[in-house]
């Protein structure tokens, strides 16, 4: 029968992983640059919306038709790129290109 001594003293090393990855850094700058160019374009909506509806004579007759379907899902739009970039800039902490 074989007896085995474990040592009771054993230095094990510090290890720190590296978890950043070169290609993580340009994914983050074209979602940032996405997700930036989605807000100014509905914004951009929003107020050609807001300003057919706000003034009369300002659009035709179609414009304010479409202002006054789609206004509620530009602000939906709106709210939730919004939150998605809160979100990105929370987790990611990068600015969006501004």
């Amino acid at each position: 029968m074989n007896t085995y001594t474990a040592p009771t003293d054993v230095d094990i090393p510090d290890i720190q992983p590296d978890f950043s990855a070169p290609f993580f850094q340009g994914f983050q700058v074209i979602a940032s640059y996405i997700l930036a160019g989605a807000m100014l374009v509905v914004l951009v909506m929003l107020i050609i919306a807001g300003a057919a509806l706000a003034f009369r004579g300002l659009a035709s007759d179609r414009v304010r038709t479409w202002a006054g379907e789609n206004i509620l899902w530009i602000f939906i739009a709106a709210a939730v790129l919004g939150a998605a970039s809160g979100l990105f800039g929370w987790f990611v902490n990068f600015d969006f290109g501004f």
